[in-house]
Parts: structure tokens; sequence; C-alpha cells
């Protein structure tokens, strides 16, 4: 009575084609061996000792109790002691097709089961109706194992209809990041999905490369292909949707009859509402208005062939595959030792020096004065806009991002009149809520090229007040990971030492020493604690050189990891300010 599809391991054997994956054969072999399936296989094309008739279309498969009951719970069943059918020497099975009733009869006679995507969906329905769980196993295996932008929304609407949670689940993942060429070329598909996948889809955190309001017009055709739907299953189809991503000017001509309901009005209001935040938009996120990209791409802000000559480009790197991309977005001014930080997926820029004149070939420098400007670029619309500037001219000083403020901290400025720097002990921050400057408490002593890290709320600042460091730094960065304050490289430092800061203790350590060293670099963090090193400058030969190299510290081992990073034409990048922001691709 024993099943002997609960005794099975499956072997994959796939035929790859142009197209990707064609066709597979599986096999189940038994571990007591082929001989009593062979033996069965046999008697059958011999058509000795069968039992039964299974009946489809007109068409006979002689069959053997046995042999499918105990490998069907549907036979098993169906030949109870119980049934009407038990000894009836005919079945007929409408609901099937010969091809599904032929395949799924060869893997219970053979253990193997021939698939191909066309076949697919009749021998998942033959496989799923006469309960051969193990058929149905390997079928969904290789819809997971072949999804691709062509067959995904088919994959998805064949494992919603038969409840195959696994390859529901990885078919709308495959449909999510497809969606771009979906949009433009499958739209077709689109519009027959599920629509258990479909809200599925606009649930996802990343869609690469899609405007909101594409999404939008999505769903609304959706509806129309679909519908008339219950007021309940559009309004939770139309609520996935992330209204805050869209345009003013696109909510509000945004017509349909399934935006009319209570519920989407009141989303559209509250989108309308957010997009007059102003300042405050940042610190008042949700998910209606946070982007459909990953967190993790870090932003390379100024910079350039020429330390005297930053350019006005940015590029995104992704850690994930280690590459650049150019935004399609420049920074407004040309910038040099100025500030980057991100706040609520907005990326602020901020003081610095404005290099104007000169040339691009480096000839002749530029003229540089300190600016006290604030650019905030908001990627929802591949958008700068002027904020309020600060109190003060600043450069070569530091900002972070605490609570609902910016903190500027430090610096130097040109004093009026004259060409002469001075460094400041001032600090102010920007009050997110109001969009206003507000003078904060000044530092013990006038800083400049100093960095500053936030931790537990608080903000530390090396070279000021506080526990002196083992070693003299300049134009060096600072960041926090896994409880700690780690400090990197700098001007003046000696052997590229790394040090690590410990708030509890009130204690610097120093660590293993980077191979080389740099100032005047970006750094940004990862998810898992991990320290980015951009670029920057380094001496050789009494000289000052550019640095292309892209370096990865690891915090919890101590080991750093270097590569090459392509950063731009000719790939080398000074004076960079790094920062961590959600980017969509197609920005």
């Amino acid at each position: 009575g024993e099943n002997p599809a609960s005794r099975v391991c499956v072997f994959l054997s796939c035929r790859h084609g142009n197209q990707g994956l064609q066709s597979a054969e599986l096999r189940a072999a038994v571990f007591t061996g082929d001989g009593l399936l062979s033996g069965f296989q046999r008697l059958r094309s011999q058509g000795n000792m069968c039992d039964v008739v299974l009946e489809v279309d007109g068409v006979s498969y002689p069959c053997h109790r046995a042999l499918l009951a105990s490998s069907s719970e549907y036979f098993w069943a169906l030949f109870g002691e119980t049934t009407a059918e038990r000894l009836a020497g005919s079945i007929s099975l409408p609901a099937l097709t010969p091809e599904g009733l032929d395949t799924v009869l060869d893997f219970l006679y053979s253990g193997w089961l021939r698939i191909s995507s066309p076949t697919l969906p009749v021998v998942l329905e033959a496989a799923r109706y006469l309960q051969v769980e193990t058929a149905v196993s390997i079928c969904e295996r290789f819809m997971t194992d072949g999804l691709n932008k062509d067959n995904c929304c088919r994959y998805a609407n064949l494992a919603e209809h038969h409840a195959l949670s696994d390859a529901l689940e990885a078919a709308n993942q495959t449909i999510a990041t497809e969606m771009r060429t979906l949009v433009q070329e499958g739209r077709d598909d689109l519009l027959g999905l599920n629509m258990q996948s479909l809200m599925a889809v606009l649930d996802a955190d990343e869609i690469p490369g899609v405007k909101e309001v594409e999404l939008v017009k999505l769903a609304l055709d959706w509806l129309d292909e679909n519908g008339p739907l219950p007021l309940l299953k559009s309004n939770l189809l139309l609520s996935h949707l992330r209204f805050g991503l869209v345009a003013p000017a696109d909510l509000n001509s945004l017509s349909h009859r399934a935006m009319a309901t209570p519920l989407i009005r009141s989303q559209l209001t509250r989108a309308l509402e957010y997009h007059g935040l102003g300042s405050a938009q940042p610190i008042r996120q949700s998910k209606q208005s946070t982007l459909r990209a990953s967190p993790n791409h870090v932003l390379l802000v100024g910079g350039g062939r020429s330390p005297d000559w930053p350019e006005q480009e940015m590029l995104a790197f992704d850690p994930r595959n280690r590459t650049f991309s150019p935004l399609s977005s420049g920074v407004p001014l040309r910038l040099r030792n100025h500030c980057a930080v991100s706040v609520g997926g907005f990326l602020f820029v901020i003081g610095g020096e404005e290099a104007n004149g000169g040339g691009d070939d480096g000839a002749r420098p530029p003229a540089a004065a300190t600016s006290k400007h604030v650019w905030r670029y908001d990627p929802r619309f591949d958008r700068w806009e002027a904020m309020e500037p600060m109190l003060e001219r600043r450069d070569q000083f530091t900002c972070c991002a605490v609570g609902e403020a910016i903190y500027a901290i430090g610096g130097r400025h040109t004093r009026p009149g004259d060409d002469a720097r001075t460094s400041v002990a001032s600090v102010e921050f920007y009050d997110l809520a109001t969009g206003a400057w507000r003078r904060g408490a000044a530092m013990p002593r006038p800083l400049y090229g100093h960095a500053s890290a936030v931790l537990d709320n608080g903000v530390y600042v090396s070279g000021g007040q506080g526990p002196p460091m083992s070693i003299g730094r300049f134009a060096h960065r600072m960041a926090a990971a896994h409880g700690f304050i780690y400090a990197l490289l700098g001007m003046y430092e000696p052997f590229c030492d790394i040090e690590q800061y410990d708030s509890r203790s009130d204690h610097w350590t120093r660590l293993r020493p980077l191979l080389t060293g740099s100032f005047d670099y970006g750094m940004a963090s990862t998810p898992a604690g991990n320290l980015l090193v951009f670029g920057g400058r380094r001496w050789s030969d009494g000289r000052q050189v550019i640095v292309r190299s892209v370096l990865e510290y690891d915090t919890k081992t101590d080991l750093s990891e270097s590569f090459l990073g392509s950063f731009s034409h000719p790939s080398m990048r000074s004076y960079i300010n790094s920062t961590k922001i959600q980017i969509p691709e197609n920005t």
C-alpha cells in the first residue's frame, strides 16, 4: 500500500537552444531498483495482464490497476473497495487530454517525465488531476529553472492556477525584473496576467527602469481588460501603486472610473500633499513615496580627471555587480571640497568651492569661490532644486544627518575683501521640517579637513575636541559600522593605518594598515557594514596623482580588497564625495 513516488529521487537533464531552456527530460529512479518499473512497462507494451483501460477523447490506454493505485492518490481512491469503478474495465477521464495523460502514464511506468514549454500546461493539468505529486514537483522545478521574459507571465498564470507557490513567487519576481521590457514589448502578456501576480508585482520594492506612471496606466488597462471587477478587488489592486512617485500633473489627469472611489481618492490626496511638503519631503516618507529601486547604489558627486577641474557628471556605482554608470542629470555646478548627504531617498549637495572659468584640459586652473549653496536631487523625477542656502560659506567641512536635521560642521571660507582663507568652529543645521538653517553649538576650536560620523544619534568629529587619535589625519573620512567608528587614510598619516573607535571605552585601536593610501576620496558603507573607498589622490615621487581604484574594507575581518573601477573617461576621479541613495535605472 505504500506509494513508491514517496521514495524517489529526481535527476534533471536539460537541452538548451538559442532561446534558452527549450525542453527537459526528468527521471525518477526508484530506490528499490528499476526492475519493477521495467517489468510493468514491458507488460504494458505487450498488452499483457492489463486489467483496466483509461479513455480520453476516444484514445484508449490499457494499464495495470496495481501500478496506478500505488503511484497515484487519485487511482488509489478510485480503485478502493467501496467505489463503483474498482471493478470497471474502462474508466473515462474527460477532464484530461491524450497528450497529458500519455506523458503522465509514461512517467508512472518508466520514471521519465518528458516536458517542453508547449506541453507543460497539459502535462501539469494531468499530473495535478491524477494527484501524481512527484510529477507536479518536477513540472514546478521545470518552470522555476526556465523562467525568462518570454514565458514569465504564462508560467505565473499556470503556477497560480495549480497553487504552485514556489514557481509563482519566482515568476512574479521575474516579471518585476523584466517589467521594463514587458511594458514595451509584451503588454498583452501583462494584460492577461492573473490578479494575484499583478498585485505581487505592484507590491515589489524593485522594478528597474519603469516609471510609476507606467505602472498606473498598466493597472488601469488591466482593469479595462479584465473588468468590471467588484469595488473591493479594484481598490485592492490600485492600493499597491505608489502615487507619491507620480508627478502632480499626471495625478490630476487620472480620470478612470476606478480612481473615483473614496479609498483611491484619499491616496491621491495624500500623494498631492506629499508633493507640496517642500523641504519636509525627505522626513515624511512612506511606502507610497519610496522608490522601487535598490537602496544601495552609491553616487559619486564631483571629482574628475583633474583635481582643479571637477566634473558635473554624477556616477552611480552598483556594489552587487561592481559597475559604474552615468546618470542622465549632472550636478548644477562644478564643485570640489563639498559635502554630499542622503536623507529619505533625496541627495543633498552642500557648500564647497564653485569652480568657474579655466579650461577643461586643466591647462588653466579655474577660479574657485567658497559656496553656501544647497542643492537637492530628487531621483523620482531626475530633478535638481535649489534649497535654502547655509548661513556661512564653507568648504573642506563635514555634513551628517541626525534625526530631522542635516549638520554642517566647521570648514573654512574666504574672508570678504581678500583671498585669505579662515577656518571656522561654527556649526549650523538644516531643519528639514521648516527648510531653514539654524545655528548649532560651536566646536571647541576651528577645524577644516576633518571627518565626522554618526553613532547612536551622536556626532563624532576626528581631529577636534575628544580622545586624541594615535595618528594625525587630514582630508580623511570616518564611518560607523557594527557599533564602532572607523577612520581611514588621510593626507598626513603614515603606513595607511586604520583606526577603530569604541565609544563605550572611549578608546582608539589601530588595525591592519592598507597597502596604499589616499586622501580627498569618497566613502560609503554597505548594508553588511563594509566600507567602500572611491578614488581620491595620493603622493607619488613627491607629487600628487589621481587614484582610480575602488577599495572595499571588511570591518568584521579587518581585510580589504581592491579592484579597478571605470569612473569616467579616462576613468580617474579625485575630490569625490559619495553617498548611498536609491536610483531608478531610467535616470
